[in-house]
């Protein structure tokens, strides 16, 4: 039989001493089980049982079938190459397969980035969330996620009026009883299911430790936010806790911050 399991050791060894030729032979092997099904599937749709078929004329059948797929897998231009094209893109980090146009980025670059910026994050507002963690018992990474979802992983951060950083990791509005400084911006609101751009004033802060300490005392202190503390052993009790203490308008607000912390998990198990 051409695709046998033992060869799987073979190709284990051969991933270790020679990556590239065991993406070829893996792709090799997936194109022939490939050819093996289709050739099958066809002669199922064409030929009926009849007098001389039985185990043996099967057997001979597939046998045959094993062989020709054999030969036709590992051409140049066939689906082998796309497969190992796609394996060595996957391996290597989304590398281009053909060179970029002068200027442009590389295609999977902005998401190869995407990825650094959402590590980096998490990275670098760890001393923080934990500290916050040791103050509330809410997990880290949920605190982590939460702070990665509001600023979009530091990207949509809130600015002061001159430009600079207002901190503000957790979007805290500034209500009456604030009396630090403010940033006011425009913002979205859901009023009745539906998205509005609104002028609204957020707390500002020296630091991102500082909009970590004020996001664990509002937890801890406001009675507002009982439940959620008392809910978050869990991402999606968690999530959902905020949601229907009403922490956000969005009404989506929970499957959003519940796939982001699944995210911050994946990339805090990457990172340590």
């Amino acid at each position: 039989m051409a695709i046998d399991l033992r060869s799987l050791d073979a190709l284990k060894f051969s991933a270790a001493t020679d990556p590239k030729a065991a993406i070829k032979e893996t792709a090799k092997q997936f194109e022939a089980l490939f050819m093996q099904q289709l050739m099958k599937s066809m002669r199922d749709a064409s030929m009926a049982g009849g007098m001389l078929d039985n185990e043996g004329s099967r057997l001979g059948t597939e046998m045959l079938d094993t062989q020709f797929a054999t030969r036709m897998t590992g051409l140049p231009g066939g689906l082998s190459e796309i497969i190992a094209r796609q394996l060595e893109r996957q391996m290597s980090g989304a590398q281009p397969a053909v060179p970029a146009a002068a200027g442009a980025p590389a295609p999977g670059a902005e998401s190869r980035k995407g990825l650094g910026d959402q590590a980096g994050f998490v990275s670098r507002h760890g001393e923080a969330a934990r500290a916050a963690e040791a103050a509330t018992g809410i997990p880290a990474a949920f605190m982590i996620a939460q702070a990665a979802h509001e600023s979009g992983w530091g990207r949509r951060e809130i600015r002061n009026a001159d430009g600079s950083a207002s901190n503000n990791l957790f979007g805290i509005k500034a209500g009456p009883s604030w009396k630090g400084p403010v940033a006011e911006v425009t913002t979205t609101e859901y009023v009745n299911g539906e998205a509005r751009k609104v002028t609204a004033k957020f707390r500002a802060y020296a630091s991102a430790a500082e909009s970590f300490a004020d996001y664990a005392r509002l937890m801890k202190t406001s009675p507002r936010y009982t439940g959620v503390v008392a809910n978050a052993g869990s991402a999606r009790g968690f999530a959902q806790g905020l949601q229907d203490a009403g922490y956000a308008t969005d009404p989506a607000y929970a499957d959003k911050l519940a796939r982001t912390i699944n995210t911050t998990l994946r990339l805090q198990r990457a990172l340590s």
